[in-house]
């Protein structure tokens, strides 16, 4: 499978001047080859291939005196731009006819754009030195924290600015069967929640950071003085990349929080059963806030790449399955239940079941993995019989929960 792997980079001023020519280059082929198509679209034309483009666009703009400063860029960043464009259509096209969810059709980059990005491929000749800085056609060594090692060579390294001012290279490499990790005994249900981030079938609870909750009164104050300047200005500037950067801080130390949750889950069990959550209907909740803190699609995505990557098996349920309802004792359905209800007896077993423990230990089952509840702290419990028919349920309740 193909991962991307990213590094810090801390170009010098020359090179952060190259990089935005760069930039710009790019964005001003992938706008030309866009407008090229828009405008032969409301003409009626056949739709531009994209050979056509790249002479057009490229090739004769450069000879061009308004588009001359292209060739000071290398050919392959502007080439890939017009990838990214095609991209864009096939993605808006697909979306049309039902292959993917749908997206809007792709639109003009703006100069004012916080986040841009360049690609080199092999054709571009990029190389990693011996003292381990990256050179760039064009720009030059640019030196590279490296944290680790890369699994293999890469094919492509995309150069990228975020928003908060900061420059990564982002490694594209094949990773093959080496890493598969041994066979293991365990199987885990996880039912993911905003009191705890995490709560799993073997009765352990991972507590939530709540990152963005924490940094909001920073991240306020970030904001206010923002409002406070002027529009256009260069203090105006200075405080966006403030508020950037605070905000970045949050979204690093959570990504962090879900890859090392997610590498630790994937190397201690052979399978894992998460719910399909419905998260775009709970981000227009009350508790949209909470609910984005916590990032639960992303900790999801990574479970399941790193149990592709890794050979374990992940599993994903239905969103309707009734976890939370049913007792994971007796399989019988005990009705819906008040979210502030955490812990409950069932009226047919009399266990007393804690509310999370026991979604996960149903998460797991609806999975088909084979979770036992001996640690879901479940305990018996006087239950008394009911006044209308002593010794048996009011209501008939089916033997297993489907």
């Amino acid at each position: 499978m193909q991962l991307r792997y990213g590094f810090r980079l801390y170009p010098s001023a020359g090179q952060r001047t190259a990089l935005a020519r760069a930039f710009g280059c790019a964005r001003v082929v992938y706008n030309d080859a866009l407008r090229a198509r828009e405008t032969a679209r409301a003409e009626g034309l056949p739709f531009p291939k994209s050979g056509d483009l790249s002479k057009t666009v490229i090739t004769r703009a450069k000879q061009t005196p308004e588009r001359a400063w292209l060739g000071e860029v290398s050919a392959v960043v502007l080439q890939q731009s017009l990838k990214d464009l095609d991209a864009a259509y096939r993605n808006f096209f697909d979306g049309l006819k039902g292959r993917r969810p749908r997206m809007g059709a792709p639109r003009y980059k703006s100069r004012k754009g916080t986040r841009q990005a360049v690609r080199f491929t092999a054709n571009a000749r990029w190389s990693i030195t011996r003292g381990g800085k990256l050179r760039l056609p064009k720009i030059g060594d640019v030196r590279v924290k490296w944290s680790r090692a890369l699994p293999s060579v890469p094919s492509t390294v995309t150069v990228v600015k975020d928003s908060a001012g900061r420059y990564f290279a982002s490694f594209v490499v094949e990773t093959g069967p080496e890493e598969v990790l041994p066979e293991t005994t365990p199987e885990l249900g996880i039912d993911l929640g905003l009191g705890h981030f995490a709560v799993l079938s073997d009765g352990t609870k991972i507590d939530s950071p709540r990152f963005l909750r924490r940094a909001e009164k920073r991240l306020k104050k970030a904001q206010r003085s923002l409002c406070r300047k002027e529009k256009g200005s260069k203090n105006r500037d200075k405080a966006r990349i403030r508020v950037a950067r605070a905000h970045a801080r949050v979204a690093d130390a959570r990504r962090e929080f879900h890859h090392q949750l997610s590498t630790k889950l994937i190397r201690e069990n052979q399978a894992i059963a998460v719910e399909d959550l419905a998260v775009k209907g709970l981000a227009r909740t009350r508790l949209a806030k909470s609910v984005h803190d916590a990032g639960w699609s992303a900790f999801v995505a990574m479970l399941e790449y790193k149990a592709a990557r890794y050979g374990r098996v992940f599993v994903r349920i239905g969103r309707f399955e009734p976890t939370s309802q049913v007792c994971s004792q007796c399989g019988v359905k005990d009705g819906a239940k008040p979210l502030h209800v955490r812990v409950w007896a069932c009226r047919a077993c009399g266990a007393v079941l804690d509310r999370d423990i026991n979604a996960a230990v149903n998460v797991a089952r609806a999975a088909g993995l084979a979770v036992t509840a001996c640690r879901a702290q479940v305990r018996r419990a006087y239950v008394p019989a009911p006044r209308s028919e002593a010794g048996t349920h009011p209501t008939p309740q089916p033997a297993t929960a489907r």
